[in-house]
């Protein structure tokens, strides 16, 4: 789509004119490629952020209706809206992506952003997933070396996690109630002294402040409850991702992916299928 801009045009008409979209501009997003989805994605959260501070400096600013901080917080929420239409646009292109957008807690640019950061073909397995989102806690990095895993597809992750902790109360969530059923058991054996060894690294590894919260959990041989947090949202984000390479790999290539190690040769039976699978 091509669009010619008046000189005569303010700059703010001439921004207004670039991101006003139309039928053609949503329908080109759906073919969009991976890199350029990529960008969409930081694009938003970039605005998001830009947004959300712009809301914060009108709350504390004098002004009133007139302040022009107001009208960029408005502004951002237009630019906002309008790159989650085209991620919803290229997401809903792709099977994967309308699986994804089933599951409760995950919109239109959490499925983006997987679908552009993740390439099934150099997936044949979660575990290239995990590691690749640095979700494998056997993957170390130090200082000097290569980042081993990829910062925004971990980031993306994160926000995964949280997305499913704010819809763990809901009925019909999934992954948000496999988060809490985890972090019962985690604080369970939190509290039976489990965690003792972690605990006793932790400190071994990292300095804490005499006061800290966290340096007097450990000294207890126990995880503090932000770890615990992180460990059962953690769980439950690693699920959907295991469920995300099944539907991603058996839609690429037309049959399901090989069963992990552990069930095919390890005796566990516990085989989760993917819920909401198939989808139209």
């Amino acid at each position: 789509m091509t669009m010619m801009l008046d000189d005569e045009m303010t700059g703010i008409e001439q921004l207004e004119a670039i991101v006003r979209l139309n039928r053609e501009a949503v329908g080109s997003a759906a073919l969009l490629s991976r890199s350029d989805a990529r960008y969409l994605v930081d694009l938003y959260y970039s605005i998001q952020e830009y947004r959300i501070r712009a809301a914060g400096q009108a709350r504390a600013a004098d002004g009133g209706a007139d302040n022009p901080v107001l009208f960029m917080r408005d502004e951002f929420v237009k630019f906002e809206h309008n790159a989650q239409r085209l991620l919803a646009a290229y997401s809903n292109n792709h099977r994967v992506g309308r699986w994804s957008r089933s599951i409760m807690g995950i919109g239109p640019v959490l499925a983006a952003g997987l679908l552009a950061h993740v390439d099934i073909e150099q997936a044949p397995t979660v575990g290239h997933i995990w590691r690749f989102a640095g979700l494998d806690p056997t993957v170390t990095w130090d200082k000097g070396e290569v980042r081993p895993w990829n910062v925004k597809l971990k980031t993306l992750c994160w926000k995964i996690g949280e997305s499913f902790v704010k819809v763990s109360g809901r009925d019909n969530d999934i992954y948000g109630h496999v988060y809490t059923e985890r972090k019962a058991l985690e604080i369970q054996r939190n509290d039976a002294g489990e965690y003792a060894e972690q605990a006793a690294a932790a400190l071994a590894h990292k300095r804490y402040g005499q006061e800290t919260i966290a340096r007097a959990w450990y000294e207890q041989g126990k995880l503090p409850p932000a770890h615990i947090h992180a460990r059962a949202k953690r769980y439950a984000v690693k699920l959907y991702l295991a469920h995300w390479q099944h539907v991603a790999y058996e839609t690429h290539y037309g049959n399901p992916p090989p069963m992990p190690y552990i069930i095919q040769h390890g005796g566990h039976v516990d085989f989760l299928a993917p819920p909401n699978w198939p989808i139209d």
